[in-house]
């Protein structure tokens, strides 16, 4: 049981309404298309469709699907999800009919919500899987459930969950495999979002308060629960805009005072000419995550607005686990150090702690780390150790003062005649020549040495690249056995809705161009 277990009510939603200022005619969001939503919309708004979830007489621990475009009500929806004491399920939009095929028949949802344009597939495919209901929420606020919640109260008194009660099931990304879906409690969630809070002095009315300019999915870890619960937890106005658009960031972004953003999208203001230091001079805070952040991006910020990013390092499975501290040195290349609560050790193959500084696997455990995953006990019992500590499976390495740097994946580990080369640390090197833009390593098979690795690299505009001269410059720098076989220039990398890069992809296309 979490800290939380003797809290009378540890719905996460109790926790939030408890910050929402004494004024609940003030301004909670504010859209990007215009629309203003009072805190007590918010309130109304989850009451009303909470009531209405209840009235389908679902089994406790009903999971809601939720397959939608960003918008407010989509958030009322996530909240009355929560007060009712159901499990949240949010599904990619970019999803098509084969992958929300397995998520439905995995989870059994008794309700599934999607958009109108979807409603025909995605209805076949819930029947199918046994879902009882299936409404319609679209981003101009119609849809079937809305039509449906309208004819409910609007006051509701906030389920009685306690501490390990399943609030949501979010599914891993399924790089590898079949996605799996990581359960987490309330407590789970209630305890990142009170340590967050903390860890980046998230500022009060009376401090003058805060003000989030929202521009992330909501399907995700990043969007819907550090983002939107650190607004929530602490009162503060969200500016919310229904997807990023540089030159539309830079028109709110003198309105605000937090961002948060994955490392695309300050590549993105970046080539905004409007990006200087007059935009953000009410700026207080900008945070990265979701996949790492190049040095070059970094610094390229700290010189074109004075702002020093602060990265953060989390999972689907636990949330947030370190961050750069808000007082302190941010240092670049690095993800921080543990957050109050999270126990974090570098360790080696057999488990056993390895000095500072050296590279190791990452296991981690606290109040945050996930329940497990959904009915798949034999797969959540392998990723735990005999101690409680959760296998993050990424790798890195904890200098002596704290700070964590994360060198990869270990699926992305390439096994080279023997020897462990880390894709991290050629991409850093390849990165740091002149005309890279980014790169990515992935290993492939080979007949005589296991596996080899395979550059991808991508020039910055205007710059023609020589694949063969970059192996050349890797050979004069680094041990024979970590160069790359090949090197292939490309104009891109293909890249998941978060940012990250589909090494996956990578491995398929370029696994027989490397024999």
């Amino acid at each position: 049981m979490t800290a939380f277990s003797s809290t009378p009510n540890a719905n996460l939603y109790a926790h939030l309404r408890q910050a929402f200022p004494a004024d609940l005619t003030a301004c909670a969001v504010e859209t990007d298309a215009g629309q203003i939503y009072s805190w007590a919309d918010l309130e109304r708004g989850s009451a009303m469709l909470a009531n209405f979830l209840e009235s389908l007489d679902l089994p406790a621990g009903a999971r809601i699907a939720v397959q939608v475009d960003k918008s407010v009500e989509a958030l009322m929806l996530y909240l009355a999800t929560l007060r009712a004491g159901l499990v949240f399920l949010p599904l990619n939009t970019a999803y098509q009919s084969a992958e929300i095929a397995y998520f439905l028949g995995n989870a059994e949802p008794d309700v599934v919500v999607c958009s109108a344009l979807h409603f025909g597939w995605v209805s076949t495919l819930a029947f199918q899987a046994g879902t009882r209901w299936v409404f319609t929420l679209n981003d101009d606020r119609t849809g079937s459930l809305l039509a449906r919640a309208a004819q409910c109260a609007d006051q509701h008194s906030v389920a009685v969950s306690q501490a390990d009660d399943l609030a949501v099931i979010i599914y891993t990304s399924g790089t590898t495999g079949r996605s799996k879906g990581a359960m987490l409690t309330h407590g789970n969630m209630l305890s990142n979002a009170l340590v967050l809070k903390a860890a980046w002095s998230w500022r009060s009315a009376a401090q003058g308060g805060d003000v989030l300019l929202h521009t992330l999915p909501i399907f995700h870890v990043h969007g819907l629960f550090v983002a939107i619960h650190g607004a929530l937890i602490n009162g503060s106005k969200m500016i919310w805009l229904a997807k990023f658009e540089p030159r539309t960031v830079l028109r709110y972004l003198p309105q605000a005072t937090v961002f948060m953003g994955v490392p695309t999208l300050y590549v993105r203001l970046l080539a905004e000419p409007g990006l200087n230091e007059a935009v953000v001079r009410h700026m207080r805070l900008f945070i990265s995550g979701s996949a790492p952040l190049l040095m070059d991006t970094f610094t390229a910020w700290q010189a074109r607005t004075g702002h020093t990013i602060l990265e953060r390092y989390g999972m689907s499975e636990t949330i947030m686990l370190t961050s750069n501290p808000y007082n302190g040195e941010r240092r670049g290349g690095t993800v921080g150090m543990p957050l109050p609560s999270v126990s974090l050790r570098v360790v080696d193959a057999q488990g056993a702690p390895v000095p500072c500084g050296e590279i190791g696997d990452i296991q981690v455990k606290g109040a945050n780390v996930f329940a497990g995953y959904w009915r798949m006990p034999e797969k959540t019992a392998e990723e735990f150790t005999f101690d409680g500590f959760f296998k993050t499976g990424d790798v890195g390495k904890q200098a002596e003062d704290g700070y964590v740097t994360i060198v990869g994946r270990s699926k992305d580990l390439i096994i080279s005649g023997g020897y462990n080369v880390y894709p991290a640390e050629l991409e850093g090197f390849i990165n740091d020549l002149p005309g890279v833009a980014e790169s990515a390593v992935v290993g492939v098979p080979h007949p005589d040495f296991g596996e080899v690795g395979v550059a991808l690299v991508v020039p910055r505009p205007g710059v023609q690249l020589d694949a063969q001269h970059i192996l050349s410059q890797l050979k004069a720098t680094l041990a024979n056995y970590k160069v790359p076989k090949q090197c292939h220039v490309v104009p891109d990398l293909p890249r998941n809705t978060m940012g990250k890069v589909q090494k996956n992809l990578l491995r398929q296309q370029f696994a027989a161009k490397a024999n």
